[in-house]
């Protein structure tokens, strides 16, 4: 956990990359279907490539973006008797504090003052 915190001002930094490519993106599609005289065809791929170098960045360390609007990222952990779970934690939130079994996902985060214990 202590290396997910030290690690949040970087992630945050490649997070709101990858949602500001995300959102650049999406604009650039609106503007092409909205054209009259588009083609459809974006040449637009310096978002893309940011996209793809942010993500690239995160899974360098293990780290799992799960919703890039919410900016929502998963830090791998692992429990006592050596079971994998996932950190979860969204941008905005001060500290990581939150983990789930991978099977649970989002919905089954608990704190992390409940400490991962194998079903």
């Amino acid at each position: 956990m202590e290396e997910a915190n030290a690690a949040l001002d970087r992630v945050t930094d490649v997070v709101e990359r990858v949602r500001a490519s995300v959102g650049g993106t999406r604009d650039h599609l609106r503007s092409l279907s909205t054209s009259a005289s588009g083609n459809g065809h974006s040449d637009d791929r310096p978002a893309a490539l940011s996209f793809a170098e942010a993500v690239a960045t995160l899974s360098a360390d293990g780290i799992v973006l799960r919703d890039a609007d919410r900016g929502l990222v998963d830090f791998p952990a692992l429990a006592p008797n050596g079971r994998s779970y996932w950190l979860c934690w969204l941008v905005g939130e001060p500290a990581v504090a939150w983990w789930h079994w991978p099977e649970d996902g989002f919905a089954g985060r608990r704190p992390l003052t409940e400490l991962p214990e194998a079903p």
